[in-house]
């Protein structure tokens, strides 16, 4: 499985913009800019999508292990929080914090944090990221 993105830049790092586009068309000519990096301007940037992805795959494989084991959760929401800090002359992400609430049925916490942790600790974008990952959650 083979998914593609890309990036189309005119103009300088500072001054310059872009945009960013999917084969799936979810992302479509999406503006970027170092003002929607660095300055809140409406668009997306790298660090969101990377927060975007972090969250999605965590909860999915969440799901799949309680799925495992034989539980059914009424709802899992996950924030990733993910970190650019300045590293020289450049930047590096330095982690992404997941915050999860998770309703489930049936489980107890003891069981829950041990499939939450291997599902954070196992998702394909967690161990892509070379950044510090932690989790904190709720069960209700």
């Amino acid at each position: 499985m083979n998914r593609k993105a890309r990036a189309v830049w005119q103009g300088t790092g500072r001054d310059g913009n872009g945009h960013l586009s999917t084969d799936s068309g979810v992302l479509s000519s999406t503006p970027y800019s170092f003002k929607t990096r660095f300055e809140n301007e409406k668009g997306t940037n790298p660090e969101e999508l990377i927060a975007a992805a972090h969250a999605g795959c965590f909860t999915m494989a969440l799901a799949f292990q309680l799925q495992g084991a034989g539980f059914t959760p009424t709802e899992l929401a996950t924030e990733a929080a993910v970190s650019l800090d300045k590293e020289g002359e450049g930047f590096k992400i330095s982690k992404s914090v997941l915050t999860l609430d998770a309703k489930v049925p049936g489980i107890d916490r003891a069981k829950f944090e041990e499939l939450a942790r291997a599902a954070e600790k196992n998702c394909p974008v967690s161990k892509v990221l070379n950044a510090e990952i932690s989790m904190t959650f709720t069960l209700s």
